[in-house]
């Protein structure tokens, strides 16, 4: 296993240091610039653009964030890189983007979206863009595929189950996940405490929380897990 431990130093902040997609949105180059001014880490999603480039994008299609239709797997990531996110002078970022903006100052958690068989590159192409990266990342999944992938090709970084969930049918499933030897679990914060998290976090397990958006929602955290996943406030000014 490698170590995840720092990953319970600084609060996450969610998508970037946005400000809920009023004026700074989610995924953008300002959300993470504003977060590498503030000292936080940073989260982020991976979609897998159709020429093989990994981009930061949270949603399947542009709908939301960029209102109009298309599938984000259809484009490519030169496609991509010309659309506006929200309206703003932002553009869809790629990984490689991202890397070099933040150069180390501030660690990063990478969560991948998959979509089952057709994530084939996928990992694979997100290790080598990281490859010689000077600074602290952690990798992370929902999905179960990507995450044996990453262990397969012996990813030299930590990396994570992302889940939620407080049935036992869903503990199953995600101890079934922790059997490929991850090193950390992001959590829905509202499904703690339970059984599952328990167990894992007294086997040295970390376990960052997600998504906090308020004071009520940070102490239940810090009551169960070892770090946030934070939007919408700033954690400096609630401590």
């Amino acid at each position: 296993m490698t170590s995840a431990d720092w990953i319970k130093e600084l609060p996450v902040a969610h998508r970037g240091y946005h400000d809920t997609n009023k004026l700074v949105w989610e995924n953008t180059l300002t959300a993470f610039s504003r977060a590498v001014e503030a000292g936080f880490a940073i989260e982020c999603d991976l979609h897998y653009a159709s020429d093989g480039v990994p981009i930061v994008f949270h949603d399947e299609n542009l709908e939301r964030l960029c209102n109009m239709p298309g599938d984000i797997r259809e484009r490519t990531s030169k496609e991509l890189g010309l659309l506006s996110v929200g309206g703003t002078a932002d553009k869809i970022p790629t990984l490689k983007q991202l890397l070099d903006l933040v150069e180390g100052k501030v660690p990063l958690v990478l969560e991948l979206k998959g979509r089952e068989a057709d994530d084939e590159g996928f990992a694979e192409t997100v290790l080598e863009v990281l490859e010689g990266y000077q600074g602290k990342v952690a990798l992370m999944s929902f999905d179960h595929w990507l995450l044996r992938d990453l262990k397969e090709l012996k990813a030299p970084y930590p990396v994570g189950l992302t889940a939620g969930g407080n049935k036992p049918e869903e503990f199953e499933v995600h101890e079934k996940a922790m059997e490929l030897g991850l090193d950390f679990i992001s959590y829905f914060f509202a499904d703690l405490p339970n059984p599952f998290i328990s167990g894992q976090r007294d086997k040295g397990i970390p376990v960052i929380t997600w998504t906090v958006r308020d004071e009520k929602a940070r102490k239940h955290t810090f009551e169960n897990a070892d770090q946030m996943t934070f939007e919408g406030f700033d954690p400096r000014a609630s401590v």
